[in-house]
């Protein structure tokens, strides 16, 4: 349950705070950077609320390793892109990777204890 709730959690506070409310402008920056400036704010908006449907899928519990490998391509994806496109951008680069790293270990291990309970 702490599993479920911490990692639901993570995924609605950077859907809300930090991309739907731009509670943290350089996620915004990353996208423009992205996608353009042009789209950078609608997809901003269209990121930050499929991130918090995932957190709430995360909160049901329904299917968890369905909602481990969606968390994965997502947070794969974002990476990816981050790195290659805007990597001037982040904090750090190599401690992003290590934190979603041990981020998505924590989601299948969740997701694959949750599956045999």
């Amino acid at each position: 349950m702490f599993a479920m709730l911490l990692i639901g959690s993570v995924w609605i506070f950077h859907g809300l705070y930090s991309k739907l409310l731009n509670g943290i402008p350089r996620h915004r920056m990353i996208v423009d950077r992205i996608l353009g400036k042009r789209f950078g704010f609608l997809a901003t908006k269209f990121v930050g609320g499929a991130e918090v449907l995932l957190g709430i899928w995360v909160f049901t519990g329904w299917q968890p390793v369905i909602c481990a490998g969606l968390q994965t391509l997502a947070i794969v994806s974002m990476n990816t892109l981050e790195i290659l496109l805007a990597r001037d951008l982040l904090i750090s680069a190599a401690g992003m990777v290590f934190l979603n790293a041990g981020f998505l270990l924590f989601i299948w291990h969740w997701a694959l204890a949750a599956q045999n309970s």
